[in-house]
């Protein structure tokens, strides 16, 4: 499939949400703000739009470039109107060369500005990597301090939307193995609206991970932005027997897992890592000594994987709180199958977490 016919697919996908934050916004205001903060009906693309309409607004600096970012309103969307409101010097469409317009960015943030380029797909990034890794993530580095890369490089992870191998692995455990960057994947409404702000402050280059999964979740957001972290983990379900470790697309499956698990009297602790570097290990840990149990969900490839990582920090730094071997579930070690029930078949699913856990706890029913 081609880059174009992966564009027209989720393009056409996202055509119903040009509006959509508009009319939603109004249909869902709280008739007493005493009582509660106002809210709007929203999806996680519409959240990462309105994340860039607030940058953009707030900081001249700021500007969007890459591949179809303008008239076409981006590969996945996100940035559809934003064109017509910011203008060609804020929204700038790139030639198709990742490596180009990532080292333009390299050469903007270097002068003051503050980009966000923005890649179709991280199966792609990899034509940029020279530049983000031998250059963005080493430039303060190598010049003793005097010089800052202040950018943010966006791009969609994962698989689950029959895009084949060439737009469907996941990558960023790779960049999370570079020193100089940060790493960053928002799993919910709120993430992918409120951590786009602190990205573009950040003095050093920040990756952002999106999920093509997950632009279509939907749910209500606070009508005033909230500020999100980008340092640390979240605990999103409270647990006594096992903790599952996820980020990005697999921190639904997990949450599924728990709820599966639940029926039958496991007490699950979801932790959503959000930051991928650097890992806040202080909140990984703490989970581990509260269940004694670990199930780390990954959906990129077992070996050399973020889930070995992690793994291997919880080894050195929680050893003696194990009551279990730690479980990992990873994505098959094969290129992305294209037909459905393969590609289901390579990811980690519910069942494939709650399987685990199960292991660990030692309930083989």
């Amino acid at each position: 499939m081609s880059r174009r016919s992966t564009m027209t697919v989720a393009k056409d996908a996202a055509v119903e949400a040009v509006t959509a934050p508009e009319v939603s916004r109004e249909a869902s205001r709280e008739a007493s703000p005493e009582e509660a903060p106002a809210t709007v009906t929203t999806t996680y693309r519409e959240a990462l739009r309105e994340a860039h309409r607030e940058v953009l607004a707030r900081d001249p600096r700021v500007f969007l470039m890459g591949e179809d970012v303008g008239r076409y309103g981006g590969s996945f969307a996100v940035s559809l109107g934003l064109l017509e409101e910011f203008g060609e010097e804020r929204i700038r469409d790139t030639p198709l060369s990742e490596s180009a317009f990532t080292g333009a960015g390299i050469g903007a943030a270097l002068r003051g500005l503050r980009p966000i380029v923005e890649i179709m797909t991280v199966n792609f990034s990899l034509l940029a990597l020279d530049q983000i890794m031998n250059n963005a993530a080493t430039l303060r580095h190598m010049s003793g301090g005097q010089l800052s890369v202040p950018m943010v490089i966006r791009m969609t992870t994962g698989a689950g939307r029959q895009l084949a191998a060439q737009h469907s692995h996941s990558l960023e455990g790779w960049y999370a193995s570079i020193p100089g960057i940060r790493v960053i994947a928002p799993a919910t409404l709120e993430d992918a609206r409120g951590m786009l702000g602190p990205a573009v402050e950040d003095p050093d280059p920040v990756v952002l991970f999106e999920h093509g999964s997950l632009y279509n979740l939907s749910g209500t957001l606070p009508v005033d932005p909230v500020r999100v972290d980008i340092e640390s983990a979240a605990v999103r379900r409270a647990g006594t027997d096992i903790t599952f470790i996820a980020y990005a697309g697999g921190l639904g499956k997990a949450l599924a897992a728990a709820d599966l698990l639940a029926a039958e009297s496991i007490s699950a602790e979801v932790i959503d890592l959000r930051v991928l570097r650097p890992l806040d290990d202080a909140t990984i840990m703490a989970s581990v000594t509260r269940t004694h149990r670990v199930v780390i969900v990954d959906e990129a490839w077992r070996t050399g994987s973020l889930a070995a990582e992690i793994s291997a920090r919880i080894v050195e730094q929680a050893f003696f709180e194990l009551d279990a071997p730690i479980e990992r579930v990873c994505a098959a070690e094969v290129p992305v199958p294209y037909a459905h029930h393969l590609e289901e078949a390579a990811l980690p699913q519910a069942e494939d977490i709650a399987a685990a856990a199960r292991r660990a706890v030692g309930a083989h029913g």
